[in-house]
């Protein structure tokens, strides 16, 4: 398949394109809303192709942070999800220093220490000045359900004490209302930029993360609920902008036509989502979800099984356009990544056309990668680093060099922009 009939094959999809120009009028000029299904902006539907690139605010040159939208929005960008967490223990502080990590807490005690200095918050600032001046909206998260960049289990530990499980995190007063301190910070800096998307309210929530779960978070909606209390609590501070959950997309399917699925963690409830009942919440505006199935099922993929990796993230992706459409609420396909260049450009047709044949309303690969950036080469942390001035390489990273997957996504934003017409 050639980038050029990959090009055409996504624009025939707008086929099935539908024009709604109704608008949430009451949110200020150049916000995103939501009405029914569709986002909005200045009266007009809006759909995308965005990015991720938690690095972003870790750059420490203002003008690679410039570099890295440029080639965002040469690639049709509209919308930046990037991590509005990072989190050190004292410990660590004078390496941080030393390698001029941008870091926004810092850890001695139950009490965080905010930094809102040139390595903290005003890097984050400057993200957003030159997401609005390049036209790209951010999607920012307030923390990671994994460890890494200072993720929720460094509340746990700090605040929970010895012994307590990943789940307290939902559960313990203290550990709210620390959590809710820091959103609150971030909401009151930056809720009257209009180049926020939307607000998330965690990065791939789970019962278990890093440290194990207590019995109490599976099946119990413990996760629910806390979507539910944290999603109202920021509507009390802003009422402009979108929230979402940041969650993964698991189901909680209690009687599925296939009984197999009541043993599988996408779908059982193990993992504490329900997406049907966490979309349905007063205050999430949109669903998302991701797919990474080398991971989910790996072992259940191999040259004589009849079980396709490829497929099952088709079906994935339907799965979730059926519960967005009941649920009459936008839906984007957050996160999704395959390791080997081969087999992006095998499987990643497939998933972007099922997602553009579905409507859905924003598409968004993990994740963009930037070359040639003005940023000394350096580690940031742990494998993460800038090298010959390009942006940290995971294996999932995508970068225009690799022009048959680029070209996919370059062409679907096309789509994408003919949707929001």
């Amino acid at each position: 398949m050639t980038p050029r009939f990959v090009f055409a094959a996504l624009f025939a999809l707008c086929a099935l394109c539908t024009f709604d120009l109704t608008w949430a009028a009451s949110v200020p000029k150049g916000f995103v809303s939501v009405k029914g299904s569709q986002f909005q902006l200045n009266g007009r539907p809006f759909n995308f192709v965005g990015a991720n690139s938690y690095w972003l605010p870790l750059l420490t040159e203002k003008k690679a942070v410039d570099q890295t939208f440029k080639q965002m929005r040469a690639a049709g960008v509209k919308v930046l999800r990037t991590w509005g967490f990072n989190g050190i223990n004292g410990t660590e502080l004078a390496g941080a220093l030393e390698s001029d990590l941008t870091y926004y807490q810092l850890w001695n005690g139950p009490e965080w220490e905010l930094n809102e200095g040139p390595n903290g918050l005003q890097r984050m600032d400057y993200v957003l000045e030159a997401a609005a001046k390049h036209d790209i909206k951010v999607i920012l998260t307030f923390t990671n359900n994994w460890s890494a960049y200072g993720g929720l289990e460094f509340y746990v530990q700090w605040i929970g004490g010895a012994g307590a499980t990943h789940d307290t995190f939902y559960t313990d007063p203290r550990i709210v209302a620390s959590y809710q301190r820091y959103v609150k910070t971030l909401v009151n800096r930056y809720k009257d930029s209009p180049a926020i998307f939307a607000w998330e309210l965690a990065n791939e929530a789970r019962c278990r993360g890093d440290l194990p779960t207590s019995s109490a978070c599976p099946k119990s909606g413990m996760l629910t609920e806390w979507y539910r209390e944290q999603s109202a609590f920021i509507r009390s501070l802003d009422k402009n902008h979108m929230i979402t959950t940041g969650g993964e997309g698991h189901f909680f399917w209690k009687d599925p036509e296939d009984p197999t699925l009541l043993n599988d963690y996408n779908y059982n409830g193990e993992a504490g989502e329900d997406f049907d009942a966490d979309l349905a919440l007063p205050n999430i505006d949109f669903g998302v979800y991701h797919i990474y199935p080398q991971y989910w099922y790996a072992p259940r993929d191999y040259p004589s099984s009849n079980f396709s990796l490829a497929d099952w993230g088709v079906q994935w992706i339907k799965q979730h356009a059926e519960a967005a459409k009941k649920a009459n609420k936008p839906v984007v396909l957050e996160e999704f990544g395959y390791f080997g260049l081969n087999n992006k450009t095998q499987v990643f047709p497939r998933w972007v056309g099922a997602a553009l044949q579905t409507k859905q309303n924003g598409v968004m690969p993990w994740q963009f990668g930037a070359l040639d950036l003005v940023e000394p080469d350096r580690v940031i942390k742990y494998a993460d680093a800038i090298i010959d001035g390009d942006s940290p390489n995971d294996g999932h990273t995508i970068y225009k060099n690799q022009t048959f997957v680029y070209n996919i996504f370059t062409a679907a934003a096309a789509v994408q922009k003919l949707r929001s017409l």
